[in-house]
């Protein structure tokens, strides 16, 4: 089932919009320009993990004699923090940072003549 979530000029870069289509809610970011849907469901214990921060990827500075001179953002990788426990996901990709098991569940986005539309899984998680 296609849904219209949209136009492109109702999404903030990076932004997103929740929705809720027959009880399945569904997240759909917009970042660099392109679209990104997921299930508002996170893997860990079922919170709203889409409906976090939206933050640029913490890595650790790391000098050539590999001693750290602290913390900064990717340029890169951009991910959406879990409000229940912390939990982050790539929004490119809806994986886990450090564990490429843990991810959100992918919602097919396509754009066309302008307007975001999603199509709902044949099993979303509940």
């Amino acid at each position: 089932m296609d849904i219209v979530v949209g136009a492109v000029s109702d999404f903030a870069d990076p932004g997103r919009k929740i929705v809720d289509v027959a009880g399945v809610e569904v997240a759909v970011f917009q970042l660099g320009g392109a679209f990104y849907a997921y299930e508002n469901v996170c893997p860990h214990l079922g919170g709203p993990a889409c409906q976090g921060k939206i933050l640029p990827l913490t890595l650790e500075a790391v000098q050539d004699d590999l001693t750290s001179v602290g913390r900064v953002f990717s340029k890169e990788r951009v991910n959406v923090v879990c409000p229940w426990h912390g939990m982050e996901f790539d929004i490119r990709t809806g994986v886990h940072p450090t564990d490429r098991r843990i991810k959100l569940r992918p919602v097919k986005v396509r754009v066309e003549s302008e307007e975001v539309f999603i199509t709902l899984p044949a099993h979303p998680l509940l």
